[in-house]
């Protein structure tokens, strides 16, 4: 497996053994894939310590008994299962695979939206563009297409792009309404899913999305689900167009996992025109996952592969950030920071800004 201490001197063995693992890395993925979408996980995580025979797996999930066992040989081989006797178990890990809803959720994205794209990586990092994206359509970013993709990839993009987010969300709120904000700007609120939860939080709230229209139309018809349309207002905006008027009259904006999907010269021109509209007293929530920031080099590791996600479909420009590059920027952009708030839910770090005096 691989070894992510990188304070750990490795023998050439190790280090052999390790660079086999990345060059077979696709059948490992493909491979997994197909023993969760076979059932085959499933069959053998219910059999629970007793284990379970290929026979008996190949019965149950109806699939040949080829099939059934050069999944099991090299699930084996992998660390996912155990053969004791012929009688099969998960490891670790392999539950984890099952049954984790992280894991779940990380590992759908790349299988659903992720994994054919990414062998135009090198042509993303060549053309500065998401080259990627091309297997969904003829898109510049993947921002307007995320309504018009199919279902299933669709969905995957949504569940990743919520399940970190949404584990902020609650510590979020009791921060923000601390000053009791009156009207909150969700800038690039996406879906509505932060503003919901405002407005479900303090019934006398208003909430302002500006994002770009097609994020707009989804968020709205959620906000009328939710019987919240009276306390709503949509802004239509492209961010990246500095000649759009921005929303005007919110004493309290809020940015969750936005600025990532930026270049740096795109995040302080953003937040130049952010600070310029901002009224005496309001503040600026920002809220990120900083790659130097997390407790788990496994964290580290993930949110530094959601950079290249960035830069193969995303916009071909931004990526996961450190607090210092993205502080700085910040900085740079004519605010200061008032407050750094960090851990906030799994990684997330939330910071409170105001335009210099």
């Amino acid at each position: 497996m691989f070894n992510f201490d990188k304070n750990k001197k490795m023998t050439a063995l190790e280090a052999r053994a390790q660079a086999q693992y990345i060059a077979f890395s696709p059948f490992i993925f493909q491979a997994t894939s197909a023993l969760r979408e076979l059932n085959i996980l499933s069959s053998i995580d219910s059999a629970g310590k007793t284990g379970i025979s290929a026979s008996d797996i190949t019965e149950q999930c109806q699939v040949s008994s080829y099939g059934v066992q050069v999944l099991l040989d090299f699930a084996s081989s992998i660390g996912i299962l155990i053969d004791t006797d012929g009688l099969y178990q998960l490891t670790k890990t392999g539950y984890f695979l099952q049954n984790d809803e992280m894991t779940r959720v990380n590992f759908e994205f790349n299988q659903h939206f992720c994994y054919e794209g990414l062998s135009e990586l090198a042509q993303a990092i060549k053309t500065g563009k998401p080259a990627g994206l091309k297997v969904f359509g003829d898109w510049d970013t993947v921002y307007p297409a995320l309504t018009s993709l199919p279902e299933k990839t669709s969905k995957s993009w949504f569940e990743f792009d919520h399940f970190y987010s949404d584990h902020a969300f609650d510590q979020a709120l009791d921060i923000v309404f601390k000053d009791s904000p009156k009207v909150i700007l969700d800038i690039g609120g996406n879906t509505g899913r932060w503003s919901l939860k405002c407005l479900n939080h303090d019934d006398q709230v208003k909430l302002v999305i500006m994002d770009l229209p097609q994020q707009l139309a989804v968020a709205s018809e959620n906000m009328e689900r939710d019987g919240k349309t009276d306390r709503f207002t949509p802004y239509p905006c492209n961010m990246l167009d500095p000649e759009q008027q921005l929303y005007q009259g919110a004493d309290t904006l809020w940015m969750s996992q936005f600025l990532d999907c930026f270049s740096p010269e795109e995040i302080i021109s953003i937040l130049q025109r952010t600070a310029s509209m901002m009224k005496p007293g309001s503040k600026l929530y920002i809220m990120e996952t900083f790659i130097d920031r997390q407790k788990f080099e496994a964290a580290s590791f993930s949110l530094n592969a959601t950079s290249l996600y960035f830069t193969c479909f995303a916009n071909g420009n931004s990526r996961m950030y450190s607090s210092r590059e993205l502080i700085g920027l910040i900085q740079k952009a004519g605010l200061v920071i008032t407050q750094d708030i960090c851990p906030v839910g799994l990684g997330h770090t939330l910071l409170v800004c105001e335009p210099i005096k």
